[in-house]
């Protein structure tokens, strides 16, 4: 049977027409809300062709179109609440890990591994491509998200998407925008003026959709400057569907729509999980407002072709996702190691203590379940493979979500990679026993843990008391003390002074364990570098109070109450992370960019060169150690005036064996040097003095250069 849209020549806009004009107004509002694909009582039922996951929308058969089937999340597929029994999929380390690896083909990679899983599984959307900045260190789900920096995270997190996208399965970016923290999180009321806004936050999801292409865009919980993200013109109308020109479509949050009109009007195509709303506002009640005339019609079919374009361009109708096809999940689990090796971040090794010596004698491994897995993130983004342990977690929209650890042992990879006689483990539950069991090994690994997740903000910066006081126990008994941290962001160490080496491994998937016994023996040489400052502690922040999470509510759904609270982003503005440690001159427990290696590198003759106003820079970098590695090599940028903080403005990852040298060029994105001019709305690049440096993080200098920017303006085309 041929179809309209079957026509040759047809582009996705052209094909997605086609389809709306053949539909019936049922079929167009049946695409437009739905309820979450997973049973929250004994009484939900789920249609006979939902695969049970976030979403289900129904297929149209007469026209060729099939369902959308939607599932969580940028770490893996998942199986919230067990919906499909006896599952299997992949964990992906941490998005935070992956920022660490500053890797945009490793980025484009675990992407494809994601669509790959989800194609296979019978999904056509996947609800990924986290590109948050993490504004508020102590975040819940900082683990979902990429970095500080909004040149790194649009550059990541677009070739995730890309990945994604490239095995027709349609990516998400999300949650748009300045959606910093879970306590909270449906009354938080983000204020920014916009020239901080453009410059940061919104600056990083316009590089990954530009990069990316995603075929949905989804608003978070949180208001912005007092509207909700879901209803909020500005942000949906007038930034990415005006400016940026964004063709694909917007859905919201689960949970998250307040209303059918002013939402439409706003920006918003679709209801996600309308089951947890007041009620279900873009069926009936939005019919009622097309009857009205409050909405045209038309505005029902852009809605609808939205979404179309977006399947039509990814593939997802030409090449409907196939649920059972085979899945090479030992490939997989390799390329996820490969990601966790990658964006493992070495952050003290005196005396080289590490890699540890083939030699050794006996080794003592201690804590955080490291003889069963390593670590994940709770929430909608967790993934559960078989075999996984699993503890009790967070109530997470009615839906029990476990504190997962992934089946990959970091013990059992040790004993692997050692060639010591013992490997012993205790779990640290007992400081007598572990100072006992520390007598007469060459070697103590520490594995320490920071569990976060979506609707559960961490309090505080620290490690629970326990874990601080058994690292310091033993480091003052032990010389040789390591530790390797899995966390969800950054956390402060009192005994850092105590121990020789320290590893951060964030939560490291499902090939967590080898890829850490890789770093810790050699096989794998150190390249990540942090992707988030480390601050000495909570007053450095901008925010150094928290608001307690036991005066508001943090859960979507119909029982929303309690009152909107704002929060002051006004305060470090465009500034986020490492630049407003510079601006504050705070000195951080370790910066942004910061990671060491096994081997040096060392650099020489950074040249800039500006044709027509764009800025290029270029130098030599030399492996001057005995073992090949990859460094990062990062470019900074600061007005000579100190008019504003250095900001990261080109970067590479760059891989050389021992004693080879290469030349690095690299261009410098003009949005991260300018300033959004809100009265002409366009960027503006001032006509002044600037240097321009090297550096192996961002509180370091290296090599430096001095230019005088071109003066000129940009924008976009308006309407």
């Amino acid at each position: 049977m041929s179809y309209p849209w079957q026509k040759p020549g047809l582009t996705p806009d052209q094909q997605a027409a086609a389809v709306v004009a053949a539909m019936t107004t049922d079929e167009k509002f049946a695409w437009l809300s739905g309820p979450m694909a997973i049973p929250l009582t004994k009484d939900d039922k789920l249609p006979p062709e939902a695969i049970g996951s976030a979403a289900y929308y129904p297929a149209i058969p007469r026209l060729g179109i099939p369902a959308l089937q939607q599932s969580d999340a940028s770490l893996g597929v998942s199986a919230l609440g067990g919906v499909r029994p006896g599952d299997h999929a992949t964990a992906l380390p941490s998005s935070l890990a992956l920022g660490a690896s500053f890797d945009p083909q490793l980025a484009e990679a675990s992407g494809e591994l994601l669509g790959r899983e989800a194609f296979s599984k019978g999904f056509n959307v996947q609800l990924a491509g986290g590109a948050n900045l993490i504004r508020e260190p102590r975040g819940g789900r900082n683990f979902e998200y990429i970095s500080e920096d909004p040149l790194l995270t649009g550059i990541i997190a677009g070739h995730s998407v890309r990945g994604i996208q490239s095995q027709h399965v349609v990516s998400t970016v999300k949650h748009f925008a300045v959606n910093a923290q879970e306590t909270g999180r449906v009354l938080a009321d983000s204020r920014l003026n916009e020239s901080a806004l453009r410059e940061s936050d919104l600056l990083a999801f316009e590089l990954a959709i530009e990069i990316g292409e995603p075929g949905a865009v989804m608003p978070g919980y949180n208001l912005i400057n007092g509207h909700w993200a879901s209803e909020n013109a500005f942000l949906l109308s007038q930034v990415l569907k005006g400016d940026w020109r964004y063709p694909g479509w917007v859905m919201s949050d689960w949970g998250a729509t307040h209303s059918a009109t002013k939402a439409a009007l706003a920006g918003l195509d679709v209801q996600s999980g309308a089951n947890l709303d007041q009620q279900v506002w873009f069926d009936r009640p939005l019919r009622e407002a097309v009857d009205r005339g409050e909405i045209k019609a038309t505005k029902i079919d852009e809605m609808i072709r939205r979404i179309l374009r977006s399947l039509f361009a990814c593939g997802a109708i030409q090449h409907p996702a196939q649920r059972g096809r085979p899945i090479d999940y030992s490939w997989h689990q390799l390329i996820a190691q490969r990601e966790a090796e990658q964006g493992i971040v070495l952050l003290k090794n005196d005396r080289n203590t590490l890699p540890l010596a083939p030699e050794l004698s006996r080794i003592l491994v201690v804590g955080a379940h490291a003889d069963q897995g390593v670590l994940a993130g709770g929430g909608s983004s967790a993934v559960t493979p078989q075999g996984s342990l699993q503890f009790e977690g967070v109530d997470f929209m009615g839906i029990q979500t476990p504190k997962v650890y992934h089946p990959s042992s970091p013990l059992a990879a040790i004993r692997h990679n050692s060639l010591a006689k013992r490997v012993d483990f205790v779990s640290g539950e007992s400081l007598d026993e572990a100072l006992t069991a520390a007598e007469g090994s060459d070697a103590v690994i520490v594995f320490a843990e920071e569990w976060r997740s979506e609707a559960l903000d961490a309090q505080g910066l620290s490690l629970d008391a326990h874990q601080n006081q058994l690292i310091t126990r033993l480091s003052a008994v032990h010389s040789t003390v390591i530790v390797v941290l899995q966390t969800g962001g950054a956390v402060t160490l009192p005994w850092l002074e105590s121990v020789p080496a320290l590893l951060e491994a964030w939560y490291p998937g499902s090939g967590g364990g080898e890829a850490i016994a890789g770093v810790l023996f050699g096989r794998v040489n150190p390249a990540g570098r942090l992707p988030i400052t480390f601050p000495a502690d909570d007053q450095q922040l901008p925010h150094p109070t928290q608001k307690d999470p036991n005066t508001t509510t943090s859960l979507p759904g119909v029982e929303i109450t309690g009152e909107v609270f704002e929060i002051d982003y006004n305060v470090e503005g465009a500034d986020v992370g490492y630049r407003w440690f510079a601006r504050q001159q705070h000195k951080p427990l370790f910066p942004f960019g910061f990671g060491l290696s096994y081997t040096q590198f060392c650099y020489e003759n950074l040249q800039l060169s500006q044709t027509y106003g764009k800025i290029s820079a270029s130098v030599t970098l030399t492996n001057s150690g005995e073992r090949s590695g990859s460094e990062v090599v990062q470019i900074y940028l600061r007005p000579v005036s100190g008019r504003y903080p250095s900001r990261l403005v080109a970067f590479k990852k760059v891989t050389l064996d021992a004693g080879e040298s290469q030349r690095i060029d690299l261009g410098i994105e003009p949005r991260v040097i300018a300033q959004w001019d809100c009265t002409q709305q366009h960027w503006s690049i001032t006509g002044e003095e600037v240097e321009i440096y090297q550096a192996s993080d961002a509180s370091s200098v290296g090599l430096t250069a001095t230019v005088t920017l071109a003066a000129q303006s940009f924008g976009y085309p308006r309407h």
